[in-house]
């Protein structure tokens, strides 16, 4: 049997926002054996190959987990072994990246690969910082250029009569170190001592901050700001336009640390909601879904489908704990057949969507009273209605349809409980969250449950946003202030709060 060939992907991740990875990246991730990567690869990357090893090579300065050589060796060796590897490289692995050397290592050796491009960081950057590299009334001509050499070599290799006025924008990579010296560089063979410059660092992340100056003051700024590594250092009239286009860094929620307490598999939603203002989302889970202790009660009302009318879902941890449990017992969606699905809200609807079915009926108000009184209006007197539900959910829905003349059947469907934490904590006590989200009752409850007798006091100066008037009443129950609390009851609803709580301020 012919032995597998192992084939080598020299992939570029970009700067660090994970949209910015190309869709070819992300295909070669996903078909990797192995992944090697950098400590600037942004690691929600690594997803992409769940069931790869994983093998971390990055580099920081005075902290070399891998010599360039050893790189190479472990590429060679997991693809003579016929394995794919994805060797993923911060920006683009051609720029600054030694991508090139560790090509060359490839076909020296006779190894297949093929090199992806990223987008390098300068250009993402630039971009996010609103300067425009290249502009026909400033200039048509662009420089990039390593800064990272020894200090006391005083960047000797570098041309600078010709650098510093023969481009219009330079760009310089990995130069913080060396920044006073590329500023009396460039001075002293000819560049305007006004010459605008700026130093961005942690671009493209919700972490991105921007320091303009000039070649005459940005090192007196940066070392006032304490402004440190990894950065990237523009030079030219273009960073002048920066203040006009600025957009990234300009974003309402932009540099809020947001605690977000849904479930693991439900803060991604929220979480991009949260980004696309400009937040970043420190996930950290106080609910965890779990099976309820028996399935008796569920499995015996999926077995009287065919004699239910209707069928209640008020969440989307419903929805995929009643879908599971019905393909569990050997049916599917055609179980469903002449059965009136009512849900809560747009969300719930969306996560029935995912099994191939529209809601029938859908409340105006997204909580559980707007479904009473949906289905009041729609008439249940006689009918057999089906309500799975968490453990510890409200008796409201059960008494009120009973009222009304319907016949009930709430099997629980799932249960709830608080994970074990370790991070929770010290995110507070260290100041690292600048809000606090919470979606449903339980998340207070456990919320609360983890951080013990003190969590209010610990949490006092932090703002709380609520989803809806439930959770804000739990949060009262517990001495939680409420700075905002959702209008509709959706995630949508409340990122709106939270922008009118902090547009107000």
């Amino acid at each position: 049997m012919a032995h597998k060939r192992g084939k080598v992907y020299l992939i570029g991740a970009g700067p660090g926002d994970p949209g910015l990875l190309t869709l070819k990246g992300q295909a070669c991730l996903r078909q990797a054996d192995v992944v090697v990567y950098d400590y600037l690869a942004n690691p929600a990357f690594l997803d992409e190959a769940p069931e790869a090893e994983k093998i971390y090579v990055g580099k920081r300065k005075g902290l070399h987990h891998y010599p360039q050589d050893k790189i190479n060796e472990l590429l060679l060796e997991h693809a003579r072994a016929g394995k794919v590897v994805a060797r993923l490289k911060g920006g683009d692995p051609f720029v600054f990246g030694r991508g090139g050397e560790e090509a060359l290592e490839l076909v020296e050796a006779g190894i297949d690969f093929e090199v992806v491009p990223g987008v390098t960081s300068a250009v993402a950057a630039a971009a996010y910082a609103g300067i425009p590299m290249t502009h026909r009334e400033h200039t048509t001509t662009l420089g990039f250029i390593t800064g990272h050499e020894d200090p006391a070599k005083k960047l000797s290799r570098l041309d600078w009569e010709k650098i510093s006025t023969s481009m219009g924008t330079l760009v310089f990579y990995m130069g913080m170190a060396n920044l006073e010296n590329i500023c009396e560089q460039l001075v002293a063979h000819g560049r305007a001592a006004e010459t605008p410059v700026a130093v961005v660092r942690w671009a493209t992340t919700p972490r991105q901050e921007t320091l303009t100056g000039t070649l005459a003051d940005i090192v007196s700024k940066v070392r006032s700001a304490d402004f440190k590594p990894p950065a990237l250092i523009f030079v030219g009239e273009v960073v002048g336009l920066r203040d006009a286009l600025r957009w990234f860094d300009n974003r309402p929620l932009f540099g809020k640390r947001v605690l977000v307490t849904r479930t693991a598999a439900q803060a991604g939603a929220f979480g991009n909601l949260l980004l696309e203002q400009g937040a970043e989302a420190l996930s950290c889970p106080v609910i965890e879904i779990v099976p309820p202790q028996s399935y008796a009660e569920l499995d015996a009302a999926l077995s009287e489908l065919a004699a239910t009318d209707v069928l209640v879902l008020t969440s989307a941890n419903a929805v995929e704990a009643f879908f599971k449990r019905l393909v569990a017992n050997g049916d599917d969606v055609r179980a469903l057949h002449g059965v009136c699905v009512a849900v809560v809200g747009p969300k719930t609807a969306e996560a029935l969507q995912q099994y191939g079915l529209q809601p029938d009926l859908m409340a105006d108000d997204y909580r559980a009273e707007g479904v009473i009184d949906a289905l009041r209006t729609r008439g249940v007197t006689g009918q057999r209605v089906l309500y799975p539900r968490a453990e510890l959910a409200r008796e409201l829905i059960p008494k009120a349809l009973a009222e009304a003349g319907a016949e009930v059947h709430a099997p629980v469907a799932y249960s709830s409980r608080a994970p074990r934490s370790d991070n929770l904590r010290p995110l507070l006590e260290d100041g690292q969250v600048d809000a606090i989200t919470f979606t449903s009752s339980s998340t207070v409850d456990n919320f609360v449950a983890m951080l013990g007798e003190d969590a209010a006091q610990l949490v006092s100066a932090i703002p709380m946003f609520s989803i809806g008037p439930l959770t804000s009443d739990t949060m009262r129950k517990h001495k939680l202030a409420i700075a905002a609390e959702a209008d509709p009851s959706t995630l949508e609803g409340m990122v709106a709060a939270m922008l009118a709580y902090y547009a107000q301020r």
